[in-house]
């Protein structure tokens, strides 16, 4: 289970209050923030293929959940994604997130999402945090 903050409770990703959310739950394997995802219905673009803005925000929530298990406030700054694939509804995939630097105030985080039938990569991010001077 998530050590979930409870002003996130709500989050459409990770959240366990939402009720309309995906309910995702990440763990840290080593350096790596993981979590699995399996897309269904509600989840549709089009064509039976997922939704390219529920794919984004898995994969942005895989990375803030690496700085969020780290003990650190953070919020993204910048995201880039790379669709390399389309994801079929009902297709398990696996989402890692891990930091490539950290440097003062900014934090610079990879994503992949993951078929786990293939192997293939759906998508891939680079997105830059900055930490929450604040907290």
């Amino acid at each position: 289970m998530n050590d979930i903050r409870s002003d996130a409770n709500r989050c459409f990703v990770c959240g366990v209050g939402n009720s309309i959310g995906l309910k995702l739950t990440f763990k840290m394997d080593g350096e790596i923030c993981r979590s699995e995802f399996c897309p269904g219905v509600m989840h549709c673009g089009y064509d039976e293929v997922t939704h390219g803005g529920i794919i984004f925000s898995v994969l942005d929530d895989v990375m803030a959940n690496w700085i969020h298990l780290k003990g650190i406030r953070a919020y993204t700054a910048k995201c880039d994604i790379r669709y390399k694939e389309s994801l079929p509804i009902g297709t398990h995939v696996t989402v890692e997130g891990h930091c490539l630097k950290q440097r003062n105030r900014l934090i610079v985080m990879e994503g992949k999402m993951i078929r786990a039938d293939s192997g293939d990569v759906v998508a891939e991010t680079q997105a830059s945090f900055m930490i929450d001077a604040t907290a």
